[in-house]
């Protein structure tokens, strides 16, 4: 299964502050969120977080044996001095009858001037976006925002789904589901397209090409990579994680290491359904787990820090569905939680 499912009915729900141990801080800054995915910091400190939506009244089709219906309800929302505020709407989001799959913007991301960068994921062949009518065309794209002047005022700048019916660069079955989100130098962007199996860079001029491919079904591999986020390492390096396919084994999920120009490396292995990845200033990794249990979404995420020789350990266990971290400056880390549910998303504050 290419298309990355992030949300499974869950029979147990754990309690973060239970979970861990004493000395860690945890604190809820934002709350109320419809399914938080990316989170991003701006040149200036403000915390965003992307609101995959809702979806909506329609237009309406069939997508993996379910109707999915459209609707303008995927936001944008920051915290700044404290404050939570919506600043962006409408933006393309649809879902199923009951909420168990939502897409819409899947991450946020800006560059040193300020403008902002959200992805719009999709999840399926992108001859088949037009079935939604003129907002079809919206989904699987990179859309600019200039904060600075109207945050209501967005455009395309780059159709990564249309990239993926030209390119098909796995050379399996058309999917383009674009997650995870890198903005480097104004004008450049490296985008991990969990339904091509692809690392993509994007630029203004609405130019995208191919920088890595991994594995996927028919490849001479049992599953898919199902990449899910991309950083850069403090070795000027990519980094980009995996979710797998189903079954989701505990142990399959990677991380790997990307020099544009040459194959990718797996840089660590072990781990499941990574979901989000990110380098502190000090050069400590922190993975983020959608899932610990033995086999698909079972069991509750977990953030597990890598330190630069290589050990690990869990340093927040606990969370339900979290799709999102970010290593900001002070030790301090912000994480999604709840990221399955439509009005009860939230941020949590986590000092280790």
């Amino acid at each position: 299964m290419r298309y990355i499912k992030l949300v499974v009915a869950c029979a147990l729900v754990f309690c973060l502050q239970a979970a861990v141990a004493a000395p860690l801080s945890v604190k809820t800054v934002m709350s109320g969120l419809d399914n938080p995915r990316g989170l991003a910091l701006s040149p200036w400190g403000v915390l965003f977080v992307a609101e995959a939506g809702s979806g909506g009244a329609g237009p309406c089709v069939t997508m993996r044996g379910q109707p999915r219906c459209y609707g303008p309800s995927g936001a944008v929302s920051r915290l700044r001095f404290g404050r939570q505020e919506r600043v962006l709407e409408g933006l393309p989001s649809y879902a199923d009858p009951a909420f168990a799959e939502v897409t819409g913007p899947h991450d946020i991301g800006f560059d040193w001037f300020g403008n902002a960068f959200v992805l719009i994921g999709y999840g399926d062949n992108p001859a088949l976006r037009s079935q939604f009518g003129p907002p079809g065309a919206q989904f699987g794209t990179l859309v600019k925002i200039r904060p600075f002047y109207r945050w209501h005022s967005w455009q395309v700048v780059a159709d990564l789904a249309a990239h993926e019916a030209a390119e098909n660069p796995t050379g399996g079955e058309l999917n383009s589901n674009p997650y995870g989100l890198l903005v480097l130098t104004p004008g450049q962007s490296f985008i991990a397209d969990a339904g091509a199996n692809a690392l993509l860079e994007a630029r203004w001029d609405g130019s995208v090409k191919t920088v890595a491919t991994f594995r996927a079904r028919g490849m001479g591999d049992s599953t898919d990579a199902v990449p899910t986020a991309v950083v850069r390492g403090p070795d000027r390096a990519y980094y980009v994680s995996e979710l797998t396919g189903a079954p989701f084994a505990d142990g399959s999920a990677r991380i790997y290491r990307v020099q544009p120009g040459s194959a990718p490396t797996v840089f660590a292995d072990g781990f499941k359904t990574i979901i989000d990845l990110d380098f502190a200033r000090d050069g400590t990794l922190y993975v983020l787990q959608y899932a610990t249990g033995p086999v698909f979404f079972g069991g509750p995420g977990e953030i597990i820090r890598v330190a630069r020789d290589g050990t690990r350990a869990v340093i927040a266990g606990g969370l339900d569905h979290p799709t999102s971290l970010v290593a900001a400056p002070g030790g301090v880390i912000y994480v999604t939680n709840h990221g399955n549910l439509v009005g009860g998303g939230e941020v949590l504050r986590i000092v280790p």
